[in-house]
């Protein structure tokens, strides 16, 4: 071995030998805090040597670098078990208190909107309906031209939105589907479509620019208001409890004809409360499909899931649904 290599050797040799002395008589965090600085740190010691390996010869190279990194190794263990023998290391005081209460691991669980729409597609799934999922940025012509909102319709003025451009938006509905499903499919259609939509509302307690809606669509020879109202029942009284009552009251929507408001009485305060609205799909809509108008009807009914997890469970302000807001996720 060459001089340079020897005297290298020689020097590693006595630096461990130092260092694992002062490590074993080394007392409290800020003594084993300054032994890591000196011979571990960066700037340390072991990093000298390190550097002035490559004064060493080509041929030795590998074998002081095989020594240099096992010597490291070595004094990093033995710190850390002298540290843990002494009690001291820097936070081994406050690692572990056996005074205090246990803590339970976190567990993580569906968001309450998940949970309320997966309720809501087993109830339908229970009645025969399929499920399908629609884009969220979609296009004019779906979103209102085939769903018989023509260009300068007023009630478009109820479902301002946010625009890409002209031509396309992000849904105020997840109505679209209707029509992409009709023109992708012969009758008989039995589907519900839950997905986020989007609208530009002055956001508060019972408003939101972004909340989620579940729609359904049934669509088969001779379908009639008695099947629409028997599916809004079968879902209601599952979802609220088999002794909910519900009733019809008329609306108007532009893809509906005739058109409904769907209101339950909330046992708690003897109030009707409307959930949903519904209606036969109008004739327009099943032109924009492809289908005949005097071959097949349906009907459509459309909710707010929110809404629906609010009256559920109480909850009186739609933004604490947005908010993520542990401790108030954590009760569902």
């Amino acid at each position: 071995m060459t001089t340079e290599g020897g005297a290298l050797r020689a020097r590693l040799e006595s630096l461990v030998e130092d260092a694992l002395r002062e490590f074993a008589a080394a007392q409290g965090a800020e003594a084993f805090e300054e032994l890591r600085v000196r011979y571990l740190g960066r700037k340390g010691q072991v990093a000298a040597l390190f550097a002035d390996l490559a004064q060493a010869s080509a041929d030795e190279r590998p074998e002081l670098g095989q020594l240099l990194n096992a010597a490291k190794k070595r004094l990093t263990e033995e710190l850390a078990a002298c540290q843990s023998k002494q009690g001291g290391a820097a936070d081994s005081s406050a690692a572990i208190d056996p005074t205090l209460p246990g803590r339970t691991s976190w567990r993580a669980r569906p968001h309450i909107i998940t949970q309320t729409i997966e309720e809501m597609k087993q109830i339908f799934r229970e009645i025969g309906f399929s499920i399908a999922l629609g884009p969220e940025v979609e296009l004019d012509a779906f979103n209102f031209e085939a769903l018989n909102f023509p260009a300068n319709h007023p009630a478009r003025d109820l479902q301002d939105t946010f625009y890409v451009d002209d031509d396309v938006l992000l849904r105020t509905q997840t109505s679209p589907m209707q029509v992409r499903l009709m023109q992708s499919q012969p009758p008989p259609v039995r589907v519900i479509v839950p997905g986020r939509v989007y609208r530009n509302e002055a956001i508060d307690a019972s408003h939101a620019a972004e909340f989620y809606q579940l729609e359904g669509l049934y669509v088969d020879h001779q379908v009639s208001m008695v099947d629409l109202k028997a599916t809004v029942a079968h879902f209601v009284r599952r979802m609220f409890g088999p002794k909910t009552s519900i009733r019809f009251k008329p609306h108007f929507f532009p893809f509906t004809e005739p058109s409904v408001d769907v209101d339950m009485k909330w046992e708690k305060t003897g109030e009707w409360l409307e959930i949903m609205g519904a209606g036969m799909v109008h004739p327009n809509v099943f032109r924009a499909a492809g289908y005949d108008p005097e071959q097949v009807t349906g009907f459509a009914f459309g909710m707010g899931v929110d809404r629906i997890a609010m009256l559920r469970h109480g909850i009186r302000d739609i933004r604490l649904l947005l908010e993520n807001d542990v401790r108030f996720l954590e009760q569902f």
